[in-house]
């Protein structure tokens, strides 16, 4: 009986929605991942956002300049090896992605997105600095503003037939787009100017290597 019941419970857990979000609320649960979320993507229509590979060497210094990365915190070698491998799964799996990536401007950002998709491809955006300094100390109505904004950015789409990916930040616990690990994937369907985005699922980067 416990186990028909907790099947049930699955079942019903399953087939609920996934919750919108607005520039008034923003929540971090999403789908599970699914065999049919590929099939999805291949599609287009989405706005994959990705925390950048691991960054050990150096530190982000008060007065850092983007310019320069001897201010900032950089990739290891094996998170370049990551945003490799996050390239090649893109690839593999005939994920179309819109021209160009947008990247925040940390070189750990920049360097993360080409690596995976090419120097030629990507697109610094001062934006998404504003999410990096979700983790430091704002106001409410400073967090609130960046919120904000960030609901206007993702209920964007993307062109037809594409899917709009961004490498920057993890969100501090709870707060957007919530924790990302790095390399980790956040899947957003926007839903229109004024509408809102849901968050789809969430995959991490040995997930994204093992699918088919």
């Amino acid at each position: 009986m416990k186990r028909l019941i907790s099947t049930c419970v699955l079942s019903l857990l399953l087939i609920i929605p996934s919750p919108m979000v607005s520039a008034a609320e923003n929540t971090t649960k999403a789908r599970p991942v699914n065999s049919l979320l590929i099939d999805s993507l291949r599609q287009g229509g989405y706005i994959l956002y990705v925390r950048h590979g691991e960054a050990s060497v150096g530190e982000d210094q008060p007065d850092l300049i983007f310019s320069d990365c001897s201010t900032q915190r950089n990739l290891s070698e094996e998170g370049r090896r990551q945003a490799t491998a996050l390239g090649e799964a893109f690839r593999r799996l005939q994920i179309p992605v819109q021209s160009p990536v947008l990247a925040s401007p940390f070189c750990r950002t920049r360097e993360t997105a080409e690596l995976a998709f090419g120097e030629g491809n990507v697109q610094a955006d001062p934006f998404w600095v504003r999410i990096y300094h979700l983790s430091g100390d704002l106001t409410p109505s400073e967090r609130e503003a960046v919120l904000a904004d960030l609901t206007s950015l993702l209920e964007k789409g993307p062109s037809s037939g594409t899917n709009k990916v961004i490498v920057a930040h993890s969100f501090p616990r709870g707060v957007g787009l919530d924790e990302i690990p790095n390399l980790g994937i956040v899947v957003v369907k926007p839903r229109g100017q004024g509408k809102g985005y849901e968050m789809i699922g969430r995959i991490t980067l040995p997930e994204l290597l093992n699918m088919q």
